[in-house]
């Protein structure tokens, strides 16, 4: 990424502002929400449809394909998991942003892109959206669903996450590399793109301490977001949920080398979370794992607010799909 000034954009901040209420729940303010576009006459590049994943969690998919593979079901392609940000207890797979993301996803990396709306926190308590992330992962495995069969390769998945997002793929991932890679045959994990993931400790890091007034993501809502979503009676934040570094990190890690994925970290520099990120990235690349990273400059996600940035992520993606997909 390269270097640019920074210009954050003015909005409405509900990390700002966590307001709890009885019944171990909290106020969430209204989010600007779409429909999926599946007409198949439009001129969208990218058409989209909602399944139910397991109507009693109230969980569902949202699918996006680009719109030229209609008249072409001889090409399939990679597919890509995509778990939205939020802190684990804000927005929706279907929100304005995450749904306009996708989009350009599924479009400029030529890829079948799925958003899993998954249950939030504090009323459904981690590890709630990682079991959520598997039952996507098992749901396509054995869905009859047409545009799966038709346009979907399943030995090229990918598990793909912002934020909050980008620790329910680190999580999900290591369930799959630990026993669950049989059971989801035909389905292979090639990677994991992590970006601006979600990690923090009971230590602060040196981003977090200079950046703790953050205007999107302070410091007291990182560690307001966390006592929201990690089991009750967590004493502190260095949980393996939070930080992936407790007790020398995953035993699993052996397993993700063992599956020959590659995992690819991002961050920019007027982010809190960064130096989590860059410390992660560093920690796995010194364990084995094939580690790939993106940082410069920005806020946290920018790619939201700023197409350019949005165009750089997805061009970083598409290599790495090309540097793993054997």
């Amino acid at each position: 990424m390269a270097s640019q000034k920074i210009i954050r954009p003015i909005f409405d901040n509900p990390f700002l502002n966590i307001e709890e209420l009885p019944g171990d729940t909290i106020k969430r303010y209204p989010e600007p929400l779409t429909q999926a576009n599946s007409d198949p006459n439009g001129t969208s590049l990218v058409i989209s449809k909602d399944v139910d994943l397991d109507i009693n969690k109230k969980t569902w998919l949202r699918i996006y394909v680009p719109r030229r593979l209609i008249s072409n079901h001889d090409e399939k392609l990679p597919v890509i998991f995509y778990y939205h940000g939020g802190g684990f207890v804000f927005f929706h797979a279907n929100g304005y942003g995450w749904d306009l993301f996708c989009q350009g996803l599924a479009e400029s990396v030529g890829a079948m892109v799925i958003a899993l709306e998954y249950r939030l926190a504090p009323e459904n308590r981690l590890p709630a959206a990682y079991d959520d992330a598997m039952d996507g992962l098992h749901w396509i495995k054995s869905t009859k669903d047409e545009w799966v069969r038709n346009y979907s390769d399943l030995s090229n998945v990918y598990l793909f996450g912002s934020s909050s997002g980008g620790n329910m793929a680190y999580h999900a991932g290591l369930r799959v590399a630990a026993a669950e890679y049989k059971e989801l045959e035909p389905v292979k994990i090639k990677g994991l793109i992590l970006h601006q993931p979600y990690f923090s400790g009971k230590n602060r890091t040196e981003s977090e301490e200079k950046l703790k007034d953050d205007q999107l993501l302070p410091l007291d809502a990182i560690d307001k977001m966390f006592d929201l979503s990690l089991p009750k009676g967590t004493l502190d934040h260095d949980h393996e949920y939070s930080n992936p570094f407790v007790n020398g990190g995953s035993k699993h890690l052996d397993d993700m080398i063992a599956r020959g994925w590659g995992i690819l970290v991002t961050g920019v520099s007027e982010d809190p979370l960064v130096d989590a990120g860059r410390n992660f990235a560093k920690f796995i690349e010194e364990k084995g794992i094939k580690t790939f990273k993106l940082f410069g400059d920005g806020y946290h996600a920018i790619e939201l607010f700023d197409p350019s940035m949005a165009a750089v992520l997805f061009d970083t993606t598409k290599d790495f799909l090309n540097a793993t997909k054997n």
